[in-house]
């Protein structure tokens, strides 16, 4: 398998915007949440199972999944999630080692939002945490969720802590400044980790 960094952060980080940059530098990008989305696409056997436990009211008129409604639903039943993840989790994980085999870069960039949450860091060589203060945290997701700040503040209280995510950190990116600014460290961090890949295939 190719040397993996898996890259992670709190909601709202910007992992995305990192996950671009490497992206750009020619860099195979294997996204958990892509995945997420990807395994509960109409047709899919997931999708099915969903439908069949919850009801016609979890899809959409389009028969798309209804992500905010699933949301809400396990958000509540703390049962229903255990259920979900049971499903989900062996699916993401399968299509996950599949893209990453597939990966044709030097090294590759596993961008998995809850890495510290579910104790993956061991799949991976490196981990990477994107990190800002949780007032930018709060202020990012309020705006781009349409969400209350309470409703921000009760996502970040179920996520890990930020200090518990810098402490699995290998590498740390500070997004909380310029876009030159995070262009620079992700050049440098791509050099470092093209260099880390190589020694590691010569041995």
């Amino acid at each position: 398998m190719r040397y993996t960094v898996a890259l992670t952060g709190g909601i709202g980080s910007g992992k995305t915007t990192i996950a671009n940059a490497f992206a750009a530098r020619g860099v195979d990008v294997v996204d958990a949440d892509v995945i997420a989305r990807q395994v509960v696409e109409p047709g899919r056997p997931a999708l099915n199972a969903i439908h069949e436990k919850f009801g016609p009211r979890i899809l959409l008129k389009d028969g798309s999944l209804d992500r905010a409604r699933l949301r809400k639903q396990i958000f509540t039943a703390p049962e229903d999630k255990a259920w979900l993840n049971a499903l989900l989790h062996p699916l993401i994980q399968a299509e996950t080692r599949r893209q990453l085999a597939m990966a044709q870069s030097v090294w590759c960039l596993w961008v998995v939002p809850l890495l510290v949450e579910n104790n993956l860091q061991h799949l991976a060589n490196r981990v990477l945490v994107v990190d800002v203060d949780r007032n930018t945290q709060l202020s990012r997701t309020m705006a781009r969720d349409g969400v209350s700040r309470a409703q921000a503040e009760h996502i970040l209280a179920a996520q890990a802590s930020r200090e518990t995510r810098l402490a699995a950190a290998d590498d740390i990116i500070n997004n909380g400044g310029s876009p030159d600014a995070v262009a620079a460290q992700v050049a440098v961090l791509d050099q470092r980790y093209r260099q880390l890949a190589s020694a590691t295939q010569q041995d």
